[in-house]
């Protein structure tokens, strides 16, 4: 029989599973390290608010700056405002934001409230040790009358979250729906030419298109950081009202020195400005929140909001 020499060919060819093994090796042995501490950093961030989320009775989640946030949506409020009828990711979403400061930590938030909601709730969170840093309105006649109760407090994690359960079961706020996110419907106006007028992308929840611009400078509150998602951003809500129309809202940050210059872009763009007052109490910079209504065109809307952003240190 003979025999057919080895050729380099040959030898390359049958060495090439074992070389592309070895080079999967390595890779895998390159990338796990980095993937398990990437999973492992991930898992214990959420390990590390397993005590909050039981005592405020619902899930949360991760936002940047290691904060946890809970959604509350007022989905049990049928409010309308001029014919339009207000969805919770509008303007009726309570709200409410933990960062940790080592063994204490720090919560802000806002909770939307009816009337007859506000004096009970004000009394469970003072009994719990919640301090209150305003109420007021940010709409104007819409029916019924919705009010905002602001928190902002300092304290052990879960304590703050157990007194501010107690607190929302005296409203009507729905438990946490377990229920799967729902694909996003057609909004009925261009969100491209939208986003490109404002300069910057947002995204879609429970058929708002939601839009956060946070300001440059560092906020803090008693010596702690306050990250944007703790509601030191400028939000822009809009809601679809057919035609390419939107029902916008929402809340500029400013310093005092852009609160005037920021009305004159709203009023002179078709704009309401709907409320002006504070959130927190001893915030560094002194900020100012300033609520705003329209219901015309969404993307015209959206150019008139990107004049009043540019007035800011948002816009730059």
């Amino acid at each position: 029989m003979r025999v057919m020499p080895r050729t380099i060919s040959d030898g390359a060819f049958r060495a090439r599973p074992h070389s592309l093994a070895a080079i999967l090796f390595g890779l895998v042995c390159l990338i796990s390290p980095s993937l398990v501490a990437s999973q492992s950093t991930t898992t214990k961030a959420t390990d590390d608010w397993k005590g909050v989320e039981v005592a405020i009775g619902r899930p949360g989640q991760m936002q940047p700056g290691d904060v946890m946030k809970f959604a509350m949506p007022r989905k049990d409020l049928q409010v309308t405002l001029r014919g339009v009828a207000i969805k919770p990711g509008l303007a009726l979403g309570s709200w409410v934001a933990f960062r940790r400061d080592g063994a204490e930590g720090m919560v802000m938030g806002d909770l939307v409230l009816t009337e007859d909601e506000v004096e009970p709730v004000m009394l469970q969170l003072q009994k719990g040790g919640i301090h209150e840093s305003a109420v007021h309105n940010h709409l104007i006649g819409e029916s019924p009358r919705i009010l905002y109760m602001h928190i902002a407090s300092h304290g052990d994690p879960v304590q703050m979250a157990k007194a501010i359960h107690d607190a929302v079961a005296l409203t009507k706020t729905p438990a946490a729906d377990a229920s799967a996110a729902q694909p996003s419907a057609d909004l009925g106006f261009d969100q491209k030419q939208v986003e490109q007028a404002l300069g910057r992308g947002g995204k879609v929840n429970g058929g708002i298109l939601q839009i956060s611009v946070p300001r440059a400078e560092k906020i803090s509150d008693e010596g702690m950081v306050v990250p944007p998602s703790m509601g030191v951003a400028t939000a822009f809500n809009f809601q679809p009202t057919g035609g390419g129309k939107a029902a916008i809202t929402g809340d500029f940050v400013l310093l005092g020195r852009e609160v005037n210059p920021v009305i004159k872009a709203l009023r002179d763009n078709g704009f309401e400005v709907t409320a002006l007052h504070s959130h927190m109490l001893t915030e560094e910079p002194r900020l100012f929140f300033m609520h705003f209504w329209a219901n015309e065109d969404a993307v015209r809307l959206a150019k008139g909001l990107r004049a009043a952003l540019d007035a800011t240190n948002s816009g730059k």
